[in-house]
């Protein structure tokens, strides 16, 4: 039995560790705002007809 404890509380370590990452990200990382602009070329919205 203690080495069920012992695995469920390593597990239990882990997912507490991925949801700290998780919740850092989310508050101390902030995305770049910004306009995108991709031009397309005619060729691939009007393909030529055969």
């Amino acid at each position: 039995m203690p080495t069920l404890f012992r695995f469920l509380m390593t597990i239990a370590v882990l997912v507490g560790l991925a949801y700290a990452a998780m919740f850092a990200l989310v508050f101390f990382v902030e995305p770049k705002k910004g306009e995108i602009t991709v031009r397309i070329p005619a060729e691939k919205l009007n393909p030529p007809q055969q």
